[in-house]
């Protein structure tokens, strides 16, 4: 019988991530996110929230780009696999400890979620800019049906109309 372990989940950094560098090279970056679900109580009517935080293991290269980019209060969308590992703790006490592998990830938000500077201001430019202004392009669409004898085929137009 086939298997899988597989998570998505898409929440707020709890912390700063935390980088480590191995003497052979590689990478690792620790970072907790929370997760929240909220739904309204049906007996008394009020709202309700319940909150997840999630230990996120990124290494080498993601590791890499999630301390770059990765800060306190950063939306990210993950994908990886849970894994356990046990440890003994100040007490000598063995504990399991869960944690999410991470294999991608997509920075969310505006300039905030990519670490750049906060703000809302029209002329910040970054990665997610040509989404905010993605329907822009679409209302000069009309004016092609407002003068079709300018062209027989309507497409003459068109390339000051696409958006990238």
């Amino acid at each position: 019988m086939a298997s899988l372990n597989k998570v998505t989940l898409i929440g707020n950094c709890g912390r700063d991530p935390e980088m480590r560098t191995f003497p052979s090279g590689g990478q690792v970056c620790n970072v907790s996110i929370a997760t929240t679900e909220k739904w309204r109580d049906k007996s008394s009517g009020e709202m309700r929230e319940q909150t997840e935080w999630h230990n996120l293991v990124f290494n080498d290269r993601l590791a890499e780009i999630a301390g770059q980019y990765l800060k306190k209060g950063s939306q990210v969308y993950v994908e990886g696999q849970i894994r356990s590992r046990k440890y003994q703790d100040k007490d000598g006490i063995e504990r399991t400890a869960y944690e999410i592998r991470v294999r991608e990830m997509q920075l969310l938000g505006g300039r905030e979620g990519m670490g750049g500077p906060s703000g809302g201001g029209d002329d910040e430019g970054g990665a997610y800019a040509p989404r905010r202004a993605a329907p822009a392009p679409r209302a000069p669409a009309p004016a092609p049906r407002q003068a079709p004898a300018k062209s027989s085929s309507g497409f003459d137009d068109m390339d000051d109309d696409i958006p990238f």
